[in-house]
């Protein structure tokens, strides 16, 4: 496995893939990231993304079935590795440590 530091757009691909379970394929991974962030999610930049969390051991993916609605292409699925699970559990400790020690500020956003 390589490093396992996170980038804030490869956290939030795996909190999107975690959060997919089953039906985390590229489409659908762009789709709820621009859902929830409000920026749009560019296919190569996913699929980049993707490729370079699988690189580092943090995610693994897998084909579906192939289908007639896609012409015979099967999709990609992917779904988050106990390393990956591990990174983003670490990067959420991280932040709210940070979040902990800023003076006049609490987890639950009262200042």
């Amino acid at each position: 496995m390589k490093g396992t530091n996170l980038g804030e757009f490869e956290e939030l691909v795996l909190l999107t893939i975690a959060s997919l379970v089953n039906e985390a394929y590229s489409v659908a991974i762009g789709d709820e990231l621009e859902k929830h962030t409000g920026r749009a999610a560019k296919l190569g930049v996913v699929h980049a993304v993707l490729n370079r969390l699988e690189e580092k051991g943090l995610v693994i993916s897998s084909l579906g079935e192939a289908t007639r609605i896609r012409g015979g292409k099967r999709k990609r699925y992917y779904s988050v590795t106990h390393a990956g699970k591990v990174a983003i559990t670490k990067a959420k400790e991280v932040r709210d440590g940070l979040w902990r020690i800023i003076p006049g500020f609490n987890l639950e956003g009262s200042t």
